[in-house]
C-alpha cells in the first residue's frame, strides 16, 4: 500500500511501517490491533495512517465566520484544499481546522476547489452530518460566487448558462457532452473594475485586459462548473491554471491565485427550520 502511494514520504520505509505495528496503529475496521504475520479474510478492511509527504506551505489563514454547536463556518483561503487527497494531505482546510480545534468530527458539508477561496461550511458532529450535507446534495443551498475574468461590454445580464459536464478521475480538465443537463449558471451582474482595482491586480498578474467581476449564481454543483462555463463563453478566469490550457504544476504561483470567491451560502437550516446566511469579508484582491 505504501508503496502504491505517488505522493509518499522519503522516510515511510520498512523501518517506519514496523514502527506502526509495534504502536498499535495497524488496526482492523473494529480497532483491534494487527502484527505483520495477522492472517486476512479476502475483502477484510485495515486502517493505518500514512506519513504525508512533505508539503508546501499555503500561506493565509482561516477565519471563522460562525460557530454553534453544530456548525462551524470558516472562510477558506485559495490554494488550500477542502479534503485530504493526492498530495494535498496537512494544507488542508479539514487538517488545518481538525487540528485548531481539536474537533477529529469535523467535516465539511460541502466542497471548494482548492484554487477557489470564500465560505466553508463544515458539521461539528457526526449526528448532523447527513442533514447539511443532504442540504447541498439536493440543491437546496443558495451560492454566491464572484469571479474576476476579461470585460466583455457585449455581454448581456443576468443570463442562464445550462450544459451536461462531466470529469473523469485522473483528469485535470472536465468537458462538455451529450445528454442531459446537469449544469446550470446564472450570471446575475457585471461589473467592469476601476482605474484603481486593475492597476492592483495587474501588479500582481501583470499586464491583462480591463477586468471585471461577474456574480455567478450556481444551480448545480458539478466539478469546475463556474470555470467551465466562464471558459466556454470566452472569458476565463484570472489565474486559471487549467482552463483554458492545462499548466505545469511549478507555474502555480501562490501569491497569484485564480480569481474565483465563494461569497455566500445561504439555506433553511434543516434541523430548527432557521433562514441562515453566511458571507466571507474577504474582498476580490485578497
Amino acid at each position: 500500500m505504501i508503496d502504491t502511494q505517488r505522493h509518499r514520504h522519503p522516510e515511510d520505509d520498512e523501518a517506519a511501517l514496523q514502527a506502526r505495528f509495534d504502536a498499535g496503529e495497524v488496526v482492523r475496521a473494529t480497532g483491534v490491533p494487527l502484527s505483520p504475520t495477522s492472517l486476512l479474510a479476502p475483502g477484510q478492511d485495515v486502517w493505518f495512517y500514512r506519513i504525508p509527504a512533505p508539503e508546501e506551505p499555503v500561506p493565509g489563514q482561516i477565519e471563522i465566520l460562525y460557530e454553534d454547536e453544530n456548525l462551524l463556518v470558516v472562510d477558506k483561503p485559495h490554494f488550500l484544499a477542502t479534503m485530504p487527497r493526492a498530495r494535498h494531505i496537512t494544507e488542508t482546510a479539514t487538517v488545518r481546522m481538525r487540528r485548531a480545534t481539536g474537533n477529529n468530527d469535523l467535516a465539511p458539508a460541502h466542497r471548494l476547489d482548492r484554487p477557489t477561496a470564500g465560505v466553508l461550511l463544515f458539521t461539528k458532529r457526526r449526528e448532523v452530518r447527513g442533514a447539511y450535507q443532504e442540504l447541498f446534495a439536493r440543491r437546496e443551498v443558495s451560492k454566491v460566487y464572484e469571479a474576476i475574468a476579461d470585460f466583455d461590454d457585449t455581454l448581456s445580464f443576468p443570463v442562464t448558462w445550462k450544459d451536461r459536464m462531466e470529469k473523469k478521475p485522473g483528469e485535470l480538465q472536465a468537458r462538455f457532452t451529450d445528454g442531459e443537463i446537469n449544469a446550470i449558471t446564472t450570471v446575475a451582474r457585471v461589473q467592469m473594475l476601476d482605474d484603481a482595482a486593475q492597476s492592483a491586480l495587474e501588479a500582481i498578474h501583470g499586464p491583462i485586459r480591463r477586468q471585471a467581476v461577474y456574480e455567478l449564481r450556481p444551480w448545480s454543483g458539478r466539478t469546475h462548473q463556474l470555470r467551465m462555463h466562464m471558459w466556454k463563453a470566452g472569458l476565463p478566469l484570472l489565474g486559471d491554471l487549467v482552463y483554458p490550457d492545462v499548466l505545469p504544476l511549478d507555474a502555480e504561483d501562490l501569491t497569484a491565485p485564480m480569481r474565483l470567491l465563494a461569497r455566500s451560502l445561504a439555506f433553511t437550516d434543516p434541523l430548527d427550520g432557521t433562514d441562515r446566511e453566511f458571507s466571507t469579508t474577504r474582498t476580490w484582491f485578497h
